[in-house]
């Protein structure tokens, strides 16, 4: 008969453990309430998203798909399309992206890679400090700062140049669909910069040591083997920096100018699916509104939590990887 093995042994005790024989009482209630904890999280996101449906059945029962293609939204006639808000919280959360992704990658690369012990931690510590100031003072500082800035020298200097693009052309205001691409690229850029410097750490040690030792300079390492092997991790710190960009309401409304119309200028004020909740949802009039802007705020949630579901699987993906220099 075959002997156990200390490996059997400790395999068993495993199992044991995990089936809850062998563990002291303490142990098996600080279990249970960790996974009741973690279990009311799901629960609550499944009641708001049944909460919100529920609010928006009128308006999906009344409008159907037209609601996403329609460009009316007249609360005194009752007729609702969702399509200009649409429209704007995408132009500006990706007009957002592509102003804050270079800036966050580089600092993201500076952070892991080239900058001196003594530099890097307060460095880091400075960007994520942006992800703490409240949004509201984000967008007072877009009405008193940027905004002007954007009417005095950076929009007369884009038309002048470039317009004879249509996303370049009409009067300088200030405020509209550029003010808000500024701020959401400020706001976002430390969610992805930090999530971008913890995906390069997680990537081997010995990737970096084989480019240097096939004669490859700093750069043409990061460049062509590191950047390569984190690149889905990257993808999902992007992803993430979006689902923030198109959740934000509070700086939006206070820069965007708050009009529903579909212009390609970006000089053009606009509007966002949270800004319109914001500033409508208070004084909403009757209940075909108030489902229209539930019906806004279904699509907005829907959206984000896709968004943050694929981030975080890619993130993931790489903090697996083997040889990774820690998870993530």
């Amino acid at each position: 008969m075959k002997r156990p093995t200390a490996h059997d042994t400790a395999e068993a005790l495993r199992s044991r453990r995990l089936l809850g024989g062998g563990v002291n009482p303490g142990d098996r209630i600080f279990r249970v309430l960790s996974a009741l904890v973690a279990s009311g999280a799901v629960v609550t996101l499944a009641v708001m998203a049944v909460e919100v449906f529920r609010a928006a059945l009128p308006a999906i029962e009344t409008f159907g798909l037209g609601f996403l293609t329609s460009t009316d939204w007249d609360p005194v006639h009752h007729q609702y399309g969702a399509l200009p808000y649409i429209f704007g919280t995408v132009v500006s959360s990706l007009l957002a992206l592509v102003i804050a992704v270079p800036v966050a990658l580089a600092v993201a690369v500076f952070l892991s890679e080239l900058a001196p012990d003594w530099l890097r931690r307060p460095l880091g510590f400075t960007v994520e400090l942006l992800a703490a100031i409240p949004s509201v003072v984000y967008g007072l500082w877009g009405i008193f700062v940027v905004a002007p800035w954007l009417r005095t020298t950076v929009q007369p200097f884009l038309g002048d140049t470039l317009g004879f693009l249509p996303f370049f052309r009409g009067s300088p205001r200030g405020f509209g669909m550029l003010a808000a691409g500024v701020i959401l690229a400020i706001m976002i850029l430390p969610t992805i910069a930090s999530i971008s410097r913890d995906v390069l750490r997680a990537a081997p040690m010995a990737l970096r040591e084989g480019a240097l030792a096939l004669g490859a300079t700093r750069w043409e390492g990061i460049r062509h083997a590191l950047l390569p092997f984190v690149r889905s991790g990257l993808v999902g710190a992007i992803i993430l920096g979006l689902g923030r960009a198109l959740g934000e309401t509070m700086a939006v409304t206070m820069v965007i100018g708050n009009r529903a119309e579909i212009a390609a200028s970006l000089f053009a004020p606009s509007h966002t699916m949270a800004s319109v909740i914001a500033n409508e949802y208070a004084e909403a009039a009757d209940d075909l509104h108030l489902a229209a802007l539930s019906e806004i705020g279904l699509l907005l949630f829907a959206v984000t939590l896709l968004l943050n579901l694929a981030a975080r699987l890619l993130v993931w993906r790489v903090g697996r990887l083997p040889g990774g220099a820690g998870r993530i």
